[in-house]
């Protein structure tokens, strides 16, 4: 089966959602549902590198590839999630150039970076692939998303894009409206400008969004995955429920 990012780079329009809460059956039924990738989040998740193994197992046994979304600038998480066979990491918080290169560098075996280099991890079928064929794998298949969230991230769009080895980006709306004062552009004009960025330099762009409708827009858009915000999508339907005419 082909990799997350070897789809996503032909072209596939891919489907997945942010599972935020430590669950293996919410992982299970996603692959059931058929969806295309499972994106974990260790940044306001909770990051039990256990749990976490757990249920990327799992989804590996349904054949659905996992990214994880870390935390700032934690090369030793991106090492660890890695090892433990996640396809793809989201590097929250990329304002900068550097900021983009030393996310590839954590992520990316030599000579692309400087991930610690192990092949007796799940990664590596505990340690039953060989070791040029364990790093040429990951070297081609590991794919390195980052975040823009900041109006400083915005406004150095295309250095960021230009780094050798970043795949794409998502933008994180809530932290650049947060983190978004009078002055800086409308929340709105800065997300289109960074898509038509990402569009500019033919890098992948992830949306996170809430409904299906949301979702299909967001393809029609330009976008080549996007990931319902599950939390969201979960307790839209549990208010509904939890609403019936009495």
């Amino acid at each position: 089966m082909a990799s997350v990012r070897a789809r996503a780079l032909a072209g596939d329009k891919l489907i997945g959602a942010l599972l935020r809460m430590p669950s293996e059956e919410l992982v299970e039924m996603l692959a059931v549902a058929e969806f295309d990738f499972v994106l974990i989040d260790c940044e306001h998740g909770p990051a039990d590198l256990v749990a976490l193994r757990q249920h990327i197992a799992l989804a590996q046994v349904h054949g659905v590839p996992v990214i994880v979304r870390v935390g700032e600038g934690d090369r030793g998480q991106i090492l660890r999630v890695l090892d433990q066979g996640a396809e793809g990491i989201l590097a929250p918080h990329l304002d900068t150039a550097a900021d983009a290169a030393a996310l590839v560098d954590a992520a990316m075996y030599p000579p692309v970076g400087n991930r610690g280099f192990a092949t007796y991890s799940r990664a590596g079928r505990f340690g039953l692939v060989a070791p040029p064929d364990h790093r040429d794998w990951w070297l081609e298949h590991t794919l390195v998303l980052g975040m823009i969230e900041s109006p400083g991230g915005v406004a150095n769009v295309d250095s960021i894009v230009s780094t050798t080895r970043l795949d794409g980006i998502m933008v994180g709306p809530a932290d650049l409206a947060a983190s978004s004062g009078p002055d800086d552009q409308p929340v709105p004009e800065a997300i289109t400008a960074v898509h038509s960025a990402l569009a500019r330099a033919g890098s992948l762009r992830m949306d996170i969004v809430g409904t299906r409708d949301a979702a299909s827009a967001a393809f029609s858009d330009g976008a080549d995955l996007v990931v319902y915000n599950l939390a969201s999508s979960l307790m839209a339907h549990l208010r509904g429920l939890a609403a019936p005419e009495r």
